[in-house]
């Protein structure tokens, strides 16, 4: 087993941090999309997330941006740069943009008094009559005076920005476009007071790529051969199938918009028995609809692949924002004995990465993967370097002597041969009942505990290999965490080793089956260990108790969304103690 850790970064990346926001259909969202859109062609990387309420028209909105000359995905501690359009529902949001006595903000005088939980933070703040200026031009929009100034202090070269507007809107006509340019030129003229700091820009030719977790998500299955997609809209998962759509339609594959998630559950798993790779996607309330479903690809063993981009719960909960709280209903929300797959993507690009994984691998070993996205990283947009491929799998296994073809044979890898529906002589029962390895239905204890075994075995023997897990630099102090807390962890270790202190990252990608062994290896001279998750009931560490054995002294940082947990809020929790 390969322990040898790769080399860690010693800094985190210079990078700043701001914030656009406005009531709904201000176009704080749509700055965004433009500011990122300009940085990568400036040659930056960078990270857009979104922050709005549940409602469907209006409320708040804000785009939260933070950009870097090298690859960056975490959260920032605290905001550079604020440009509210209003203060209309700020308070909504006010805890997700930290201010600083370092933190510009530009506020339109003509929108009322600036809030109190700005003042308070001791920000400096000066005045942007966004409107105003706007109103000047015909068909003028504030959102763009906004993105002139922001352009400005950041240092991006208005010609970019005025691409990049062409480019975005260009279908609104040239008169829209040269209102747009003069609001741009408006907002980069005035008079505003310089950030404490700016951003280097390095021209490069290296490739990037500039998507959602969610995108990303939907490029890993089509890049796998899924060629079915059977789904129920929900937020925040409803982008997976609105890439897929168009996608799959271009290379031969389905999407069916379901009645509910049982029903798109149980076409997915029809149209994979038939022989066809098929993915659902859904979130915290459609996957507890599909529980009983997945049962049932479990004991027909057929694979199939469900993505759960997680948000805020029970019931439904905080629909708009991010958590990682149905990691126990992954886990253990099955009836009966159930082996399944549990992956998990660590950050926007592997989304990517980990969804064609786990098509691979519930293709390979014939049963349901799950894969625990959320929001925080699917409907986050990042411009970032080409993630790596998937490791490769083998696929189906599929019977070659159909004489002596038995469906559910108990084999020493407890992988059995399967057929197409078709194939004369290899016709089978596939059902939720438990059966003989002919696949007739039996309740012959003999039979169940054969079956159980080889369902159980299948995972258990099988070499997922070292992408099991992430897990960079050395020392006697371990950051341990998943999913979207990894960019986090990733650059307070960077800040920790800046300091002198040996600090190694393990990010688990495959949470079930459990791997014990190959995080000993891991944890191998580690004395303490940090644990962090977006989880109020410390899901991810009681997994890991039942599971693992940890070093004795464990430090836990286990609290719930919507507010992301950031560099500086794992760096005070770091063990540094004997």
């Amino acid at each position: 087993m390969d322990t040898n850790l790769p080399p860690a970064p010693l800094r985190a990346p210079p990078a700043l941090a701001l914030a656009i926001t406005g009531s709904g259909g201000a176009g704080a969202m749509r700055a965004g999309e433009i500011l990122l859109a300009a940085a990568a062609s400036a040659g930056l990387y960078g990270r857009m997330t979104r922050a709005m309420g549940p409602q469907i028209r209006g409320g708040e909105a804000a785009a939260l941006l933070r950009l870097a000359p090298d690859a960056i995905e975490s959260p920032p501690d605290s905001i550079d740069l604020l440009i509210a359009l209003d203060w209309e529902n700020f308070a909504r949001f006010a805890d997700e943009i930290p201010l600083t006595q370092a933190s510009l903000v530009l506020a339109d005088p003509d929108q009322g008094p600036v809030p109190q939980a700005v003042t308070a933070s001791g920000a400096r703040i000066a005045a942007l009559p966004a409107k105003a200026l706007a109103r000047a031009i015909p068909g003028g929009r504030a959102n763009m005076v906004a993105l002139g100034a922001a352009s400005r202090l950041l240092g991006l070269p208005r010609e970019l920005l005025a691409d990049t507007i062409a480019h975005q809107l260009g279908a609104k006509g040239e008169e829209a476009l040269a209102a747009n340019r003069a609001a741009l030129d408006r907002g980069a003229a005035a008079e505003l007071p310089a950030l404490a700091r700016r951003l280097t820009l390095r021209p490069s030719a290296a490739p990037r790529w500039q998507l959602s977790g969610n995108q990303a998500t939907g490029y890993g299955a089509l890049a796998a051969g899924v060629r079915f997609v059977a789904a129920y809209p929900i937020t925040p998962a409803t982008e997976v199938l609105e890439y897929l759509a168009p996608a799959l339609a271009e290379t031969g594959g389905v999407l069916v918009q379901a009645e509910d998630e049982l029903a798109a559950i149980n076409m997915t798993i029809g149209a994979s028995f038939a022989g066809t790779p098929a993915l659902t996607a859904t979130s915290g309330p459609g996957l507890a609809l599909m529980v009983e479903a997945l049962g049932l690809a479990v004991a027909s063993e057929t694979p199939l692949v469900v993505v759960d981009v997680m948000r805020g719960g029970p019931s439904t909960g905080i629909p708009t924002k991010s958590e990682q709280t149905d990691l126990n209903i992954a886990l253990y929300g099955l009836h009966g004995d159930a082996p399944h797959l549990v992956l998990a993507p660590n950050g926007i690009g592997d989304c990517a990465r980990t969804t064609a994984w786990a098509v691979g691998l519930a293709e390979t070993l014939q049963v349901p993967a799950l894969v625990l996205s959320d929001q925080a990283l699917g409907q986050s947009r990042a411009v970032i370097a080409p993630p790596p491929p998937a490791p490769p799998t083998p696929g189906r296994l599929l019977a070659e002597d159909l004489a002596a073809f038995r469906r559910y044979d108990v084999t020493p890898s407890g992988i059995s041969p399967m057929t197409l529906p078709g194939t004369e002589g290899g016709a089978y029962v596939a059902d939720g009942l438990e059966h003989t390895p002919r696949g007739a239905p039996s309740a012959s204890y003999t039979d169940h505990a054969a079956q159980l075994a080889k369902r159980a075995r299948k995972l258990a023997v099988f070499d997922f290999g070292a992408d099991w897990a992430d897990a960079e630099g050395a020392g006697t102090i371990a950051i341990l965490t998943w999913g979207s807390p990894t960019a986090a962890a990733r650059e307070a270790a960077m800040r920790a080793r800046a300091d002198g202190l040996a600090v190694r990252v393990i990010s688990l990608r495959l949470l079930a089956p459990a791997q014990p062994a190959r995080l000993a290896a891991l944890l191998t001279g580690v004395t303490r260990v940090l644990v962090v998750e977006q989880s109020d009931g410390a899901q991810f560490h009681r997994y890991l108790r039942a599971f693992y054995d940890l070093p004795p002294a464990v430090t836990v940082l286990a609290r719930p969304g919507p507010l992301p947990i950031r560099p500086g809020e794992i760096l005070a929790h770091l063990p540094v103690q004997e």
